[in-house]
């Protein structure tokens, strides 16, 4: 059965903790490989920050301006969980937003733009990263050592409101998010899919690539992220190569 409620599809991740779910290929020959397990401890201290820190929650919108990262998923995730509505990349550009992760913190950078009142989050990309590279403007939250020093076990979350939107502007209820992401899916129940993303930040590339990882996972697959700069992204070789050796069974190009 089909389970894409976050609430649902959580231990079903950890039905098979072992087994990779999220494997992101970066620039720079990155590569992080996250198990069932692992991923959802991450949703876990993610969710957990959300909740004690940002006031996450019903009613409060999060803003993402990221660009294809695993991290991007994780923080969508956790946002779900908590009953969070999610405003992808330039989705609340005139204003509107509680909390926005970015990894655009620096005054009078392009993340920061038009968010006056949010709460802002740094997140540092580097896979490696424990923390931000360099100062951070006051008030700031460096979201390394936030969300590794939050707690491992899933605290007290409020459940998401199935009338509320799970993804804005114009993206599905809670209550219509299973539905969305069904829609969204490529590939079979449980397909090992690699996910060719563009370059583009904006509301519509990262709606596609959420509904569509959430797709993936609830009909126990595993999806790998294979995002522009990496080398198989641009040589069919090397595609060729990484599509064998991560046994991928579909490979889609997501709108660019």
């Amino acid at each position: 059965m089909t389970a894409t409620g976050v609430d649902a599809l959580l231990p079903l991740l950890v039905s098979d903790p072992g087994r990779p779910r999220l494997t992101w290929y970066g620039g720079d020959g990155e590569r992080v490989e996250l198990s069932g397990a692992v991923l959802v401890n991450w949703v876990h201290k993610t969710a957990n920050l959300l909740v004690d820190e940002l006031d996450g929650g019903p009613g409060t919108v999060l803003a993402l301006d990221l660009p294809p990262h695993w991290r991007t998923l994780v923080w969508a995730l956790a946002a779900w969980r908590t009953g969070t509505t999610v405003a992808p990349g330039d989705a609340t550009a005139g204003g509107g937003v509680d909390v926005l992760v970015t990894d655009r913190p620096v005054a009078g950078g392009d993340g920061a733009e038009g968010r006056a009142g949010a709460l802002v989050v740094a997140q540092p990309l580097p896979a490696l990263a424990r923390r931000w590279d360099g100062p951070l403007p006051v008030g700031v939250l460096d979201a390394g050592p936030a969300v590794m020093g939050s707690g491992d076990a899933l605290g007290w979350v409020p459940p998401a409101e199935p009338a509320r939107p799970a993804l804005l502007p114009d993206g599905p209820t809670f209550a219509d998010l299973p539905a969305a992401a069904t829609a969204a899916r490529p590939g079979a129940p449980r397909d090992r899919v690699l996910v060719r993303p563009g370059t583009a930040r904006d509301a519509a590339a990262t709606t596609a690539l959420l509904l569509a990882a959430l797709g993936v996972w609830a009909d126990g697959g595993s999806l790998v992220l294979l995002v522009p700069g990496a080398d198989a992204a641009t040589r069919d070789d090397a595609l060729d190569r990484l599509v064998a050796a991560e046994r991928v069974d579909l490979v889609v190009d997501l709108p660019r």
